[in-house]
């Protein structure tokens, strides 16, 4: 009964839309057009505007699940020097990471920005200390414009203390107080500025996460050096959580171990798919209170393997023997940018060259892979390590 009923409103609707084809397009694309309006309305008022509050701690909804895709870069400063800089982009959101080493960086940073960041908007800047090696190509030089003259900034956030003064001995500006003048020209222009310490406390408009959006947030993790005076300028380093569903990305700037031991305690880490090795693979950071709780699968170092920079003694050069022990309890996947050359009994005359060269991870739904601009060979499977260090027993094999 019930089937004869619909095939005679089949044949009835046929009839209609014969009799009336105008009125059925019409009605149609009615239908079509109210059907792109709830669409458009779910993604801004109900997708955007979600609660993250639904979520954990770092972000994941109740699947864990991974979600849209994720690049992370670690850049070559086109110098010598040990130096940070490191450019993330999920969809239109870009985040940089410092911008190191020196202000002639700005001449390799700044066009490789522009490669990613095609609309001229970094949505948000972290400087994690006021080293040069991180905020020097923030200023650029007279003649290659700095990051924050050469883009729009979002959000800055940046170190709540500092050892550092805004003039030198001459009462010229320092490299800090220029960084402090290019600043606060981007907050004239539009840009929020907040520290790490406004962050994880969400004063003044500051908030602890930021969702990036498809299931990416960044996180400011606390640390007791936002608060406290330490004599390392190190210790006053930003740290933050990136978390892609189950996957998340661990950043500590130069945090030294009095840092992490206190970054452990106040902070529940889960396991990092990745790790930016902390203070350019030296002894005195990437300890064993921060490696045990995060178990790091891939580490990624920003330094000039084998150079001479701050110290002669093999033990102190980075990435460090001590560094690569406490690491190779959890992975031998470790990565890194620059390789020193010519290395002489001068400590300032040695030249540079790529180890893996810009090194960018890319963390998708189905896999996370490492690719190396000069290449993607692990450091202990380099020459440099085989001459310079080893590789423990007891580690990963």
């Amino acid at each position: 009964m019930a089937s004869k009923k619909r095939k005679k409103a089949a044949k009835q609707a046929e009839k209609a839309i014969k009799k009336h084809p105008k009125l059925w397009l019409t009605v149609l694309a009615i239908v079509l057009i109210l059907a792109i309006a709830a669409g458009v309305y779910w993604y801004f008022f109900v997708y955007m505007k979600r609660d993250p509050s639904t979520e954990d701690n770092f972000g994941r909804g109740p699947s864990g699940e991974v979600s849209g895709e994720l690049t992370i870069r670690f850049l070559e400063l086109g110098n010598k020097y040990a130096g940070d800089c490191t450019l993330i982009k999920t969809g239109n959101t870009e985040v940089l990471i410092d911008a190191g080493s020196r202000q002639g960086s700005a001449a390799t940073i700044v066009p490789y920005i522009k490669e990613y960041c095609t609309d001229g908007v970094l949505e948000y800047v972290i400087a994690t200390h006021a080293h040069q090696d991180h905020i020097a190509a923030f200023v650029g030089t007279a003649s290659e414009k700095g990051v924050f003259e050469s883009f729009e900034c979002g959000t800055v956030i940046d170190f709540s203390r500092t050892n550092q003064s805004e003039t030198t001995d001459s009462g010229a500006r320092s490299l800090y107080g220029k960084y402090l003048d290019c600043l606060q020209d981007e907050v004239r222009s539009g840009a929020k500025h907040y520290t790490a310490l406004e962050c994880v406390n969400e004063e003044n408009g500051a908030k602890k996460s930021y969702a990036l959006g498809e299931g990416i947030e960044m996180t400011i993790l606390d640390q007791k050096f936002y608060r406290e005076k330490s004599s390392d300028e190190n210790n006053y380093s930003v740290c933050m959580l990136m978390t892609q569903g189950s996957r998340s990305f661990l950043f500590t700037g130069d945090l030294e171990k009095e840092g992490e031991e206190s970054l452990a305690a106040l902070n529940t880490l889960p396991h990092c798919a990745l790790f930016k090795g902390g203070h350019h693979g030296s002894r005195t950071s990437s300890n064993d209170v921060l490696l045990q709780k995060i178990t790091p699968e891939t580490v990624c170092i920003c330094c000039c393997a084998g150079s001479p920079e701050y110290s002669t003694d093999s033990a102190a050069i980075f990435p460090t023997q001590e560094m690569i022990d406490r690491v190779a309890r959890y992975t031998k996947n470790i990565y890194v940018t620059s390789l020193a050359t010519d290395v002489s009994y001068d400590p300032k005359a040695w030249n540079y060259t790529s180890m893996n060269g810009n090194i960018t991870v890319t963390s998708s739904k189905t896999a996370l892979t490492v690719v190396g601009s000069n290449n993607s060979t692990i450091l202990p499977e380099t020459a440099w390590f085989r001459e310079n260090r080893t590789w423990p027993s007891y580690g990963v094999q």
